[in-house]
């Protein structure tokens, strides 16, 4: 099943400046062959269940890794089943109706 997600992950105990982890997450998820779309608060990613799911973990374990005692995460999901939708079909759909 495809799901995707947005992902907002904030280590904790690491100083005001969260740049250096942010980016071992996107690589994980690059490195688990999938394409993150980082925004300002967060990082959208879209994919087979198991594979994201399992990026998502590795991105928790690899903070923890770089010294984060404590990580807090809001993650959001989503699936369908009617159709095929990717990130990008449902921003543009939502830019097609702007006057």
């Amino acid at each position: 099943m495809k799901v995707m997600i947005d992902l907002c992950l904030v280590p904790l105990g690491v100083g005001v400046s969260v740049s250096r982890h942010v980016a071992a997450c996107q690589q994980v998820f690059e490195d688990a062959g999938l394409s993150p779309r980082l925004h300002a608060y967060g990082t959208g990613v879209e994919g087979e269940w198991e594979t994201v799911m399992a990026a998502v973990q590795r991105c928790f374990e690899v903070v923890h890794e770089m010294g984060a005692p404590r990580i807090h995460a809001t993650m959001r999901m989503g699936t369908r089943t009617d159709r095929e939708q990717t990130l990008a079909d449902k921003v543009d759909s939502v830019l097609a109706r702007r006057d």
